[in-house]
């Protein structure tokens, strides 16, 4: 079998690469599939892909042999060091126009590399973010291509049969960018995906502690609040898990450790936004709450020692208790949003890439985990004003942050007098007060920072970008430090 008859071929037949693959027979693409561990191909073929025209090889060489011209080979494979083997053993098989794909959640600045490196042999590369789990890849991922923009005519057929769609049929996924910029779409993507888990899971303690509300009575609140402005997967899923009963009929997320994993990609954003000088507070402090939730032991020996709140508080009606947490958890959406699209905009800035934001908003739509009703709107907001800020400046947000504000600021009360943590709603609000505020008191730290190291300060009654040192003492030097900005 060395006809080249495939349209597409596949490394890596773990849980992700399988559905691809099936995604791809579906829509009629001929796939071939190799896998390092070589049984794994025909375990893959003699079941799962049973009947269908996917075809196993069980070397690099047969493998290649089965691809149509330009090839393209698609790598589901573990991110880092194994994706650069992979593209090593494919490589000598491969000529000039080749396409190799990395669909795994690679770090971008590895997407830049390879990008760069595989031009200079004559191999397009194309980083691709995809999002949905298994489910999304057998069904209908949200796909962020990016890399050599002459490899996209070559698999846009293929990635936007296989890709979900929203209502108009439009396909979740467009070209990104150059080089690492799909890639750095899908690792704000999980970093928003940590924020919206985040405060899904402050909703849920401060429903549980302030009103004492049981798993059932919880799946009935998040069915109805997925009926409105929430609707998304992520309410959805949660709705679902307070249903689920273990085997004696106990409510089965009661069961669970509180100590949450992480694969890297909400670390990742962090990063970058340090890196970029952005205020991404939300998904900064959602990634730390994953590993304070890790320090099992050390809370279980706290719990002993420090206190909390002296008394149970009253938080008052019911009905309006459960709707400011509601509408803190929105607010607290649309800051973490907010805040990921300012991340998105200083990286395009600084790798000069051309980001699509409502074509973003449009991908993430559909078949990746924070698909909602609220990214429509963020595509709304692009499409009236492609130069956009910050969300936070668009009519439909702004209304309703201000609209909802009062009712926010009781549930982070409520939650500081219950004792019951929600680093995310806090962050939101506090970002969203220093946002709104035009003169903040860090004129008090530039004053410090002159004091003690001389780094000199602008004034309000001179232009921007002259800078003053004063001899705070009467003893210092006229001598100022160089300044920067992150």
């Amino acid at each position: 079998m060395s006809d080249a008859s495939c349209d597409i071929g596949l490394i890596g037949l773990a849980v992700m690469g399988q559905n691809l693959v099936l995604n791809m027979n579906d829509h009629g693409f001929k796939v071939a599939v190799f896998n390092r561990t070589v049984s794994k191909v025909d375990d893959f073929i003699n079941n799962e892909a049973k009947g269908t025209q996917v075809v196993g090889a069980h070397s690099i060489e047969e493998f290649t042999r089965l691809l149509k011209r330009p090839r393209r080979v698609m790598l589901m494979v573990k991110a880092g060091d194994t994706v650069d083997q992979m593209i090593d053993h494919v490589l000598p098989h491969l000529e000039a126009g080749d396409i190799i794909i990395d669909g795994g959640n690679s770090l971008f600045t590895d997407s830049n590399r390879r990008t760069k490196t595989l031009a200079e042999k004559g191999i397009l590369f194309v980083g691709s973010g995809v999002s949905g789990g298994e489910e999304g890849a057998r069904r209908g991922p949200s796909i962020m291509p990016g890399g050599n923009p002459a490899a996209w005519p070559h698999v846009k057929a293929i990635f936007q049969s296989i890709a979900a769609k929203v209502d108009d049929g439009t396909p979740c996924c467009d070209w990104v960018g150059e080089d690492g910029a799909g890639h750095y779409v899908k690792m704000v993507h999980n970093g928003i995906e940590y924020g919206d888990m985040q405060l899904i899971c402050e909703a849920y303690d401060l429903l549980k502690h302030g009103l004492g509300l049981n798993p059932d009575e919880l799946h009935n609140i998040f069915a109805e609040w997925n009926k409105g402005e929430l609707d998304s997967y992520l309410i959805e899923i949660s709705r679902d898990i307070f249903a689920k009963k273990d085997e004696d009929g106990q409510p089965l997320v009661d069961k669970i450790l509180d100590t949450a994993g992480q694969k890297g990609t909400g670390k990742w954003t962090v990063i970058s936004a340090l890196d970029t000088g952005q205020p991404v507070t939300l998904i900064g402090e959602s990634v730390f709450a994953r590993c304070l939730s890790s320090l099992k032991n050390e809370r279980i020996e706290a719990a002993k020692i420090l206190q909390g709140p002296a008394s149970k508080i009253n938080v008052g009606d019911r009905t309006e208790f459960i709707e400011n947490v509601r509408r803190a958890l929105y607010s607290s959406k649309i800051i973490s949003y907010a805040q990921g699209y300012m991340l998105l905009r200083a990286a395009a800035k600084e790798n000069g890439w051309n980001l699509n934001m409502g074509g973003i908003a449009l991908m993430w739509r559909g078949g990746c985990i924070i698909r909602s009703r609220f990214l429509g709107k963020i595509k709304e907001a692009f499409d009236k004003n492609p130069a956009l800020d910050n969300l936070l400046l668009d009519s439909f947000f702004s209304g309703a942050v201000n609209q909802y504000q009062a009712s926010w600021r009781k549930a982070v009360v409520a939650a500081i007098e219950l004792g019951v943590p929600t680093p995310a709603f806090s962050t939101a609000l506090a970002f969203f007060d220093g946002y709104r505020t035009a003169r903040l008191p860090q004129n008090l730290l530039q004053a410090q920072r002159d004091f003690f190291g001389a780094h000199t300060y602008e004034r309000v009654d001179k232009p921007r970008g002259e800078f003053f040192h004063t001899n705070w003492t009467g003893h210092g030097g006229r001598v100022s430090s160089t300044t920067y900005n992150v």
